[in-house]
Parts: C-alpha cells; structure tokens; sequence
C-alpha cells in the first residue's frame, strides 16, 4: 500500500475501563507475536504490563488524565511520576479542556508541562489527548500551539472510542493545524488493513487501536511491505538511475 510510509509506527491499545490481566496477558502476546511498536495501557497495568514485557523490545505506554482530563494539575505530575516509576516509557495525557474553552492558556500549558516535564526528565515523550471532534477548527489549532509551546512530542486525535472514519478526518484536522511542528498519534477503532493505510496517509505518525490478531498481522504485512519498498534500488521502483 503506497499510501503507508515505513516509518509509520503501529500501536496496541488496552485502556478500556473493563481491561482485565487476562487481557493484558493476550495483550502483551500479541504485540510482541506482531512486532507492535508499543502497548498503551491503563495505569493500574503499568506495573504488570512491564513485568510481561520485559526485553520484549515493545514500549510500553499509560494514559494520564484520563479520560475527561479535568484532574488538578497536581494530580496529573503525580500520575505520571508513578507510571514512569512503575516502567512506563511513554505518556499521553488529556487535554483540560474546560481550561482551554474558558481561554485561560496559562492554566492549559501549565498543566501540559507538569507531565512533559516528568515525562522529559525520565527521556519518556509525552503526548495531549484531545477530543478534536468537540472542539471547533479555532479550538483545535489553538490546543496545537499550547501542545508546541508546552515542548510535547505529538498531539492525540482522541481518547480512542472514535471510529475509522472521523479518526481519519481528525488526524488531517490535526496534521494541517500543527504544520508539522509534532507529530499526530491517530486514537481510533479500526477493523480493515486499508482504514490504517488511510489514517497515516492522512498524517498519522502513529496509530494506536485495540488490534485484533487478524489486524495485527495485516498491519505488520502493510510495514514489511513499506519498509521493503523505501530501501529497494531505484530500478526495482522502476525509476532511472541519473
């Protein structure tokens, strides 16, 4: 699939409010069965989840904030120094949103950098969930120039509920309004190899779903076949040489 780029990084997802460690087990299985460049979690399965994934080579990833992200700034740097202590390497967390409405950006990047920071500090990148879809296009690029500001390495398109189709609308939403200044993890459900070669044409850096075993294996096919195609010679692409 052209349309995927090989740099393109697929991302395991369990932070549904119900996930068991029965889950987490078949989880961890399946990011590492597939290659998966990393498992998000909740944060009470940080702790297991790093255990399981030990010399796995996956990352292992926990969500702050969330869902709703009106926690006390406090609360938040707290949350993210116990799931780095407790062996997370990435941190996405969500966006104040009444903050961010109600035009204090003071208040927005100080609560964006409490996590960046302890997050930086620990060489952890760090992540904004934002609802992109109940913002409005003013809401939305002004989120992504406190992300920047903040000194964040992507911004998030969801929480991760959305379905393909508007998760592919948001990540473009996302693309344009950040110019390229941090990369865009695109949060959705997804259920067809082709959604995926979609959401990454449309500036996904990242994916993050709950993958099936099934999507899990299409998904490593779309890289092998990316990564293949960006390091063959130029006459395999049929392209002359100079």
């Amino acid at each position: 699939m052209s349309a995927l780029r090989a740099a393109a990084r697929f991302e395991h997802r369990l932070t549904r409010p119900n996930a068991t460690l029965a889950e987490l087990e078949a989880a961890v299985a399946l990011a590492v069965e597939h290659g998966l460049g990393a498992l998000t979690v909740s944060p009470w399965l940080v702790r297991p989840a790093g255990r399981l994934l030990a010399r796995s080579g996956v990352r292992l990833g926990t969500v702050i904030g969330f869902p709703h992200g009106g926690q006390m700034t406090a609360v938040k740097a707290f949350e993210a120094s116990k799931a780095l202590e407790n062996g997370a390497v990435e941190l996405d967390f969500v966006l104040n949103t009444g903050a961010l409405v109600s035009g204090d950006d003071d208040a927005v990047v100080a609560d964006m950098l409490a996590v960046v920071e302890m997050a930086h500090s620990a060489m952890a990148p760090a992540g904004v969930i934002l609802d992109a879809a109940a913002l409005g296009d003013d809401l939305v690029r002004r989120a992504c120039r406190l992300a920047a500001r903040s000194g964040a390495d992507h911004v998030v398109s969801s929480s991760g509920d959305e379905s393909a189709v508007p998760t592919v609308e948001r990540t473009g939403q996302l693309y344009r309004a950040l110019g390229g200044q941090l990369a865009v993890k695109a949060a959705g459900t997804f259920s067809e190899a082709a959604q995926l070669g979609q959401v990454v044409a449309a500036g996904a850096a990242i994916v993050s779903t709950e993958f099936t075993p099934r999507l899990a294996r299409d998904a490593a096919d779309l890289l092998s076949a990316a990564r293949d195609r960006a390091t063959a010679p130029l006459a395999d692409l049929g392209v002359a040489a100079g």
